[in-house]
């Protein structure tokens, strides 16, 4: 059963799980005002870097 439970988080659901969170994450952050995680913005494919040069 671990086998099955750990394809599952390093599989498909486990990568798509991780986006998700990822990008709620960052929308709490900027809808509060606050700089998203680097980790998260990574995940979502956006450079932690250069985020802060973004405007409205």
């Amino acid at each position: 059963m671990s086998a099955l439970r750990n394809s599952i988080r390093t599989g498909f659901f486990g990568r798509a799980f991780a986006v998700l969170g990822a990008a709620n994450a960052v929308s709490a952050a900027v809808e509060a005002g606050r700089r998203p995680r680097a980790n998260d913005l990574t995940k979502l494919g956006i450079d932690p870097a250069t985020f802060g040069q973004v405007s409205r």
